[in-house]
Order: structure tokens, then sequence, then C-alpha cells
């Protein structure tokens, strides 16, 4: 699937920015999981919204912080996008 430019250059630095023994893992399930739901939302592109969504969908409790972290840092707006959720 297509990804907009700009959210896969915010991606792939952040992914960077991981410790190398979750690096390949953490990629591999939010590019998946970007994708699935970029395609329900009827689009053809993955958009910040969508990794956004992911990574707040896949991410174990106890990397929670450092993945708030991680994306503030690579200029992810996830506030904007409701996240995160208080029902989690």
């Amino acid at each position: 699937m297509v990804w907009e430019a700009e959210t896969e250059g915010k991606f792939k630095l952040l992914i960077s920015k991981i410790p190398i023994f979750h690096r390949r893992i953490t990629e591999s399930t939010v590019i998946r999981q970007a994708e699935v739901i970029a395609l329900k939302r009827n689009s053809g592109q993955v958009q910040e919204q969508d990794v956004v969504a992911a990574f707040f969908s896949d991410v174990p409790s106890p990397f929670y912080s450092m993945m708030i972290r991680l994306l503030e840092q690579n200029n992810f707006d996830y506030k904007k996008y409701g996240f995160p959720k208080l029902n989690k």
C-alpha cells in the first residue's frame, strides 16, 4: 500500500529510535496494522492517523510511555486523533 510521504518519513525516523531488539517486530506490526486501518477507512494511502491508531492499538502496556514519548518527539500529533482513549 502507498504511504503518504511525510508520514512514512516520520515513521521511519521513529522506528530508528526504538531499541534494536524491539525494532523489527514493532515496525512490521505497525505497518501491517496501519495498512489495515487505512483500508477500513476506504483509503488507498496510509496517513498519520493510521500510524497513530496502529501504535495505540498494538503497543504492550509496559512500552506505553515510551511510545508516547517517541510519537511526540517525532511530531505525530496523536491528540488530534482522539488518543489516548480513556477506556484503554
